[in-house]
């Protein structure tokens, strides 16, 4: 996996006259991972540059969260971008709304186990149980380190019966364990589902979409867009679906204002 910035030449040459269809995390990505998801606050230059670049004719960014709509929207504050919550279950933005069909059967269970969780995770030490409506989430960062396996644990038995009946679905990510309806939607299949709709509007005219996260959760559009766009994992290089690396959310904000410059260039020279 090469680092992306040893490629700008290379990657203005690849963006350069097309359409650019964004699509970011959040956590992890645009922000840096925090002890508990209230604290991890967007910059006031990333969300300029991104309000830039909202802003540019032949540039569309969305934003893919594993948070809730109402919580991810509020974060970044942007109305010209896409925004999907709880993994793409839920969009808004221009000229597109979108809400998964839930059934009242798994909203009950959900709120059945949020009850079961908490009531067997609460003499653990800094677990944060976090209900966004239409899924559930179990952090377990400022849990003491030896415990981490006993939340699992917990977790895991006190689901089995509701995964077994595929009533719900489970995944890990950083330091958190999800539940989720019984449905093949995930950050993949959204964002082609997005792509779709733009082309409809380009038609033939070139475009390339970008993929920036840091996440398990994002390893679904990184293969989704496996030879299609341009894939960015954010941390260490390792075992990622992606083709290029940043570092951190600092080098992410680096890229996007790259991005932003060329596109400002382009306007200027056409103009």
């Amino acid at each position: 996996m090469n680092h992306l910035f040893f490629q700008l030449n290379k990657l203005k040459s690849l963006l350069k006259n097309k359409f650019i269809f964004l699509f970011l995390d959040y956590d992890g990505t645009l922000t840096p991972i925090a002890q508990s998801p209230d604290k991890a606050i967007i910059s006031r230059k990333t969300i300029e540059i991104l309000g830039g670049l909202s802003k540019i004719p032949h540039c569309k960014v969305a934003i893919i969260s594993g948070r809730a709509l109402k919580d991810i929207k509020k974060k970044i504050g942007l109305e010209e971008i896409i925004y999907a919550g709880n993994h793409g279950l839920e969009i808004d933005g221009p000229k597109v709304k979108f809400k998964t069909p839930i059934s009242l059967k798994y909203i009950i269970v959900l709120k059945k186990i949020k009850t079961i969780l908490k009531k067997k995770l609460s003499k653990i030490r800094g677990v944060i149980i976090e209900d966004k409506g239409l899924t559930l989430s179990v952090h377990y960062r400022l849990v003491n380190t030896k415990d981490a396996w006993l939340v699992k644990t917990i977790f895991h038995e006190a689901l089995a019966y509701y995964i077994v009946s595929n009533k719900i679905k489970t995944r890990p990510g950083k330091k958190v364990l999800e539940i989720r309806p019984v449905l093949e939607w995930d950050k993949g299949k959204i964002v082609l589902w997005l792509i779709a709709r733009l082309k409809f509007v380009l038609g033939k005219k070139p475009f390339v979409p970008i993929y920036i996260g840091d996440d398990i959760t994002d390893e679904d559009a990184f293969r989704a867009l496996k030879n299609k766009g341009l894939t960015v994992f954010v941390g260490n290089p390792g075992n990622s679906h992606a083709k290029y690396y940043l570092r951190n959310t600092q080098e992410v904000s680096e890229f996007l204002e790259q991005i932003l410059k060329i596109k400002t260039d382009e306007n200027i020279c056409q103009d």
